[in-house]
């Protein structure tokens, strides 16, 4: 049985594994969370190295790819430094397939039943495929990495100015430690109500659960949550906060969606070619397996 490890900096709270059968493989999906610690991350790829076919990194990114360029986050970098056999993903491969189908698969699913056409995304440049989805099924975006990553009252809405913040400040955000700009651990829990009037004006709120959470009101009534990794907890807060319908990027698996970095490891783990894969091949595998994203009526 092929075996691919997702190691979190999130909270161990989260941990969950399963057997799932892709493409005629069997492959066991195991995340294992370490609140926050990222030496203890660092031990455990080490300790898994070469016993794994592909880890996952949960909870942080290795670096952010806004359009064409890619920003490394070097604050990240360290944690997979003793990794010498195991390939190693972080999701961005399926953020710009997976992610990228959300905006049209929502107008084909919902259509007319939101309007109007606006959607609050946490963080474009995070998630750069998520958010050019809905540009081209026409929403009009506000992107909050300034006020769900710095806590500035800023809200970004166009293309162009999340382009020009990234190229002017992730070179110095890239530097900063990780935690300073993500929740990590136990924080991954807390809740701290905020930008109450973007939440209002959106009828999508889009973007990292976690982030989506952290400043949500307590009433979201009728709208539609676009995520990524859910648990059974999400999901009933969603529910109880009055949210219509979830989507989530990738497939819920006994109760729960897994991160795109644990779901591109397992596509690595089942391909059998101990590498990344390109993202031609992602996107033949994808194609091959009919996965995208998935809908939940609340």
């Amino acid at each position: 049985m092929k075996r691919a490890v997702s190691i979190s900096i999130g909270s161990s709270q989260r941990d969950k594994a399963v057997e799932v059968e892709l493409l005629g493989e069997r492959v066991r999906i195991e995340r294992i969370g370490t609140d926050g610690d990222m030496e203890r991350a660092a031990d455990l790829y080490k300790e898994l190295d070469g016993e794994v076919d592909a880890f996952g990194v949960g909870g942080a990114d290795l670096g952010l790819q806004v359009d064409t360029r890619w920003y490394p986050l070097y604050s990240v970098n360290p944690m997979v430094r003793f990794i010498e056999k195991t390939p190693v993903v972080d999701g961005a491969g399926l953020k710009n397939t997976l992610e990228g189908r959300l905006g049209s698969f929502i107008e084909e699913h919902l259509g007319n039943q939101v309007q109007p056409k606006r959607v609050l995304v946490t963080s474009g440049a995070d998630r750069w495929g998520m958010s050019m989805s809905f540009v081209d099924a026409g929403y009009a975006c506000i992107f909050g990495d300034l006020m769900f990553g710095l806590g500035l009252p800023i809200a970004l809405r166009t293309v162009r100015q999340l382009k020009v913040l990234a190229a002017i400040m992730m070179p110095l955000v890239g530097r900063l430690p990780f935690e300073w700009i993500y929740p990590t651990g136990e924080k991954q829990e807390v809740r701290e109500p905020k930008w109450e009037k973007h939440y209002d004006w959106a009828s999508v709120i889009a973007g990292d659960c976690h982030y989506v959470k952290r400043h949500m009101p307590e009433r979201l009534d009728g709208k539609v949550i676009a995520t990524n990794t859910t648990t059974e907890e999400d999901v009933e807060l969603f529910r109880t906060a009055g949210v219509k319908y979830l989507v989530t990027s990738t497939p819920v698996l006994e109760g729960r969606s897994f991160g795109t970095n644990m779901m591109e490891a397992a596509l690595i783990a089942v391909s059998g070619k101990g590498r990344e894969l390109t993202r031609d091949e992602l996107t033949a595998m994808l194609a091959e397996l009919k996965l995208e994203p998935q809908l939940q009526e609340l």
